[in-house]
């Protein structure tokens, strides 16, 4: 039976803050109707918000907070101020269980560390992984983590990321048996260091699991669409995730500069611009807003802090999905399964 998603909302968080977030939450609702939120924040600015959104104010519960993690607030500070912060507060939401979820657009590194502590790691995980899903030229989006939370990571760690990541992918994209590769600098046996080498002899040694290992994969093709699942280190998988939004955002400027340059152009741009709108739907990352702390007893999403009301709103559709699957049951239990086939 599906679980009834409520949400707790770090309304504080984010580079506009309490208006965006709340615009997105609404906007979610509008949608599903069935959710539900906590938001977690400076009451007044709540309660003023959501004056422009009385179907998320009939939704909502507000737990009253002045404290806020910064984006300059190391990780251990935030963790100190943690009970007086909405990014804490959210978290703490669902540690009770008064919450299915947390969302934030929040300081990256201050919410794992908040979510770690509070929430605590799987049996079987060494470390949560952050994952993300990315557009590709296949039929489904790629699922790829770790994108930052584990910067150094051994053969065990991947291996643990490829399960959860596997697990994830049959989650929110509703695949049977994900396609997983290791990311590495070419797609030869014998290439790349000894932790991914291990890593794929350890994957390719698994038995039963729901998941086909398919190798390695490099760089030039992660948005072929090859592959479901695509695992790394969080220090390569942040360049590797970076590079790509770079990419999107230097191609979507090159288009614009050269349909503006002259009138022929911008006559150009007028009969292409079907084509010109699917390219700037694919590349807007707002669609694919929303990347998830897996590995940890509960359910926390990072919504990136730029995002707009739409965004926002994708990173909360997410959430209350991968709440309504039980995302943490999947995982427990393939991590089981992992385990048991191993000791086999």
């Amino acid at each position: 039976m599906a679980l009834t998603p409520r949400i707790a909302i770090d309304a504080m968080g984010g580079d506009v803050g309490v208006r965006m977030m709340l615009a997105g939450a609404a906007m979610a609702r509008h949608k599903h109707d069935g959710l539900r939120f906590i938001l977690v924040g400076d009451e007044v600015q709540i309660k003023a918000a959501l004056e422009n959104h009385p179907n998320l104010r009939a939704a909502s519960d507000i737990i009253h907070t002045d404290g806020v993690v910064s984006g300059e607030d190391k990780p251990s500070q935030a963790l100190r101020k943690a009970k007086s912060t909405s990014m804490g507060l959210a978290i703490d939401a669902v540690k009770r269980g008064d919450a299915g979820g947390a969302v934030s657009a929040g300081n990256t590194g201050a919410l794992m560390a908040m979510a770690k502590l509070a929430l605590r790691t799987m049996p079987g995980i060494d470390r949560p992984a952050l994952a993300a899903l990315l557009p590709t030229l296949g039929d489904n989006d790629v699922v790829m983590l770790d994108l930052g939370a584990n910067t150094e990571c051994d053969a065990t760690n991947l291996t643990q990321f490829a399960v959860m990541g596997a697990a994830y992918a049959r989650t929110a994209m509703g695949l049977e048996r994900p396609r997983v590769a290791l990311l590495n600098i070419g797609t030869e046996e014998l290439k790349g260091t000894d932790e991914i080498r291990d890593a794929a002899a350890m994957l390719r040694a698994a038995k039963g699991l729901p998941m086909e290992f398919a190798g390695f994969i490099e760089g030039d093709k992660l948005s072929r669409g090859d592959v479901d699942v695509i695992v790394h280190d969080g220090f390569s998988g942040n360049i590797a995730l970076k590079t790509i939004e770079g990419t999107a955002r230097f191609v979507t400027d090159l288009l614009r500069r050269a349909f503006t340059s002259s009138t022929r152009s911008k006559i150009g741009f007028l009969i292409s611009r079907p084509a010109t709108e699917l390219l700037k739907h694919h590349l807007d990352p707002n669609n694919h807003n929303g990347a998830v702390f897996l590995g940890l007893n509960g359910v926390v999403l990072k919504s990136h802090g730029s995002a707009d009301a739409k965004g926002v709103a994708n990173c909360v559709h997410l959430c209350a999905e991968l709440i309504e699957k039980d995302i943490t049951r999947q995982v427990t239990e393939d991590l089981a399964n992992f385990r048991s086939g191993a000791a086999a």
